[in-house]
């Protein structure tokens, strides 16, 4: 395969270190080798979105440890590069050796947000890859997607040939490996696909139908072939503790979302949230122990030479070691000037002498996530923490010298009223009376509160996945309302655009129909659709109404329990009844306590999962 000069067309474009490779601890093999296999992975996004996942710099790592296999990595190009790729004929390549991508074994795609499908089609149109699988022939790409929308996958199900579900480190080498095995005859591309239906964590959609009711809903999903799981389960890393993790990550030229060491501490969440996908799908928890965690960040500082450590998880501060940890991590690398940063804490069980430890380096701004306003909607989203928490931690927070703090919420939750949006509003001014206690009835200039309210999405294995979403019409009358409420010039109100939420909606809880919907509004010029800057919905509207369906059929339509769903096939350990037990528990404002400290029956089986802590 050719390399693609990049030479004159990098001149140009914007940031052109996008498309460059050759980074810091990139990984570069013979490809003249005619035995090697091409694994391209994609992030269907902007270089410096896909560069800060984490996800793909294990995959990235994992897998070209096989000699024999050589993965490189495929970001979405910027509207002018694409345009400049379009006008001189340019196929997309591959950053590691400037390849076109077209004859790669596989072209694999991270599906971390509904919005970014378009941007997959548009990667598969620029590397002349037909769209459809059924047009695709012996020697095209397999199109492999994984991440968390794979575990509903059906709105691709047109496009995709093979969905990883759950943890990728094993089942992608498995998957590999069986594809040296089926390439030394190539015979046809189903024998391929119905070898590896059999490997636990793989999802084959064509080997499944689809047939409807007559009022639009689904009817039942039933395998095609003899031989076929029924129910395709989740895969699940048994040891987190020595299962392959970076020891170098690729450092890019520019800035990009998350320019830091990204430093794992476990896997799991056992808060239950009932609007929280990921704390269901990625059950049970597991962590990592001190030692294995102290061996990572060493070699990842020596390789990187970033100056900040972040420390990653679902809910960090639930580390059952976090003090130890960050008193190591604290000791160790401030002499170094390199900084540790958390994500958004939790308010009820953070230590902010902890938190004030490990902002030696540099200290920002606190970020804490009530979810809702006031207590009974907390108590129906499982959310686990009051009032009086947000209280006293961010009195803490102001007597230690914090000056700023950011509120995360939620609008449109199941059972909102316009009580819990109003105390939305109370509590970001208890946070100023609570500064001006702590700090003799003054305000400083730097201070300030931030409130950022998001548009409730339900989402497919979570308890929540039988209500609506709220009316584009009711979320906009909801931010204005919080606008009024929150006018004050110390507090910051953010809020997300609700018409992208719509649509997230729609294909989040979306069926094998919303593939030819996706498949129009691409080549109608959808793209980057999670931006709001390119989103436009009307052409969303125009490819549902051209298919003649509903968006709210989709989007904001209350389920019943018997209705079968379009991923009722697929088993990610958590079992449908106990997920209707938690919707029951929130409909009467009941809380469901950790389950560190109760087993709730969810259905996840731990018995042979090493250092498992459910």
């Amino acid at each position: 395969m050719n390399k693609v000069d990049l030479r004159r067309i990098l001149k140009k474009v914007e940031k052109p270190a996008r498309y460059l490779g050759n980074e810091v601890n990139s990984i570069h093999k013979d490809t003249t080798n005619p035995n090697l296999i091409r694994y391209a992975h994609c992030f269907p996004d902007l270089y410096e979105v896909g560069m800060s996942h984490l996800g793909s710099h294990i995959l990235y790592h994992v897998i070209n440890k096989d000699e024999d296999v050589f993965c490189e990595r495929v970001y979405s190009p910027a509207v002018d590069m694409e345009n400049i790729m379009r006008e001189k004929n340019i196929p997309m390549f591959a950053l590691e050796s400037r390849e076109p991508i077209t004859n790669f074994d596989f072209v694999t795609f991270t599906l971390q947000y509904e919005l970014s499908y378009t941007n997959i089609l548009n990667i598969l149109d620029l590397a002349n890859i037909p769209l459809l699988r059924e047009e695709r022939k012996l020697d095209d790409p397999f199109i492999l997607v994984g991440g968390p929308c794979a575990y509903n996958v059906e709105p691709l199900a047109d496009f995709v040939d093979i969905a990883i579900l759950g943890e990728g480190e094993e089942v992608n080498l498995e998957v590999i490996n069986a594809y040296k095995e089926w390439k030394k005859n190539k015979t046809t591309r189903e024998d391929f696909l119905l070898k590896i239906a059999q490997i636990e964590g793989v999802y084959i959609p064509s080997l499944y139908d689809v047939t409807y009711n007559e009022d639009g809903t689904v009817k039942e999903v039933v395998p095609n072939k003899d031989g076929v799981p029924s129910k395709v389960k989740k895969r699940i890393i048994r040891d987190v503790e020595t299962v392959d993790y970076p020891d170098k990550l690729i450092v890019p030229y520019i800035d990009t979302v998350h320019n830091r060491v990204v430093l794992e501490l476990f896997r799991g969440c056992t808060r239950g949230c009932r609007f929280c996908q990921a704390g269901m799908i990625y059950r049970p928890i597991r962590e990592k122990s001190v030692d294995r965690l102290k061996e990572i960040v060493a070699n990842l500082v020596k390789n990187t030479g970033y100056d900040e450590i972040s420390l990653s998880s679902l809910s960090t501060s639930d580390y059952s070691q976090l003090r130890e940890l960050t008193d190591f991590l604290v000791d160790e690398y401030t002499p170094q000037n390199v900084g540790i940063s958390l994500p958004s804490l939790r308010l009820d069980n953070f230590s902010m002498e902890i938190a004030e430890k490990i902002q030696q380096v540099r200290k920002s701004g606190l970020t804490f996530a009530p979810e809702a306003g006031t207590q009974r909607l907390r108590d129906v989203i499982n959310k686990g923490v009051s009032e009086a928490d947000l209280k006293n931690a961010t009195r803490k927070a102001f007597e230690m010298g914090w000056n700023s703090v950011k509120l995360y919420f939620m609008i449109g939750l199941p059972t909102e009223t316009y009580d819990d949006l109003d105390g939305i509003a109370d509590l970001a001014y208890d946070v100023i009376d609570t500064y001006r206690d702590v700090n003799g009835g003054k305000l400083r200039r730097s201070f300030s509160v931030t409130v950022s309210t998001s548009t409730f999405v339900p989402k497919p294995f979570t308890p929540f996945q039988w209500h609506g979403q709220d009316y584009t019409e009711e979320v906009v009358e909801k931010q204005r309302h919080l606008v009024k409420k929150l006018k004050n010039k110390d507090i910051k109100y953010n809020y997300h655009d609700s018409k992208t939420s719509l649509m997230e909606a729609v294909v989040a809880r979306g069926d094998r129909r919303i593939g030819k919907v996706i498949l129009d509004a691409f080549r109608a010029g959808a793209k980057f659709d999670g931006w709001s800057e390119y989103f436009n919905l009307d052409t969303w509207k125009e490819a549902m109404e051209k298919n003649n369906l509903d968006i709210a059929f989709y989007a904001n339509r209350e389920r019943q329990y018997e209705e079968v769903f379009p991923w009722d096939h697929i088993d990610v350990g958590v079992t449908k009844k106990f997920l209707i037990r938690e919707n029951e528990k929130a409909r009467e404002d009941k809380v469901s306590p950790d389950c560190r400290h109760q087993c709730h029956g969810c259905g996840i089986n731990v018995n042979d999962i090493t250092r498992g802590l459910c």
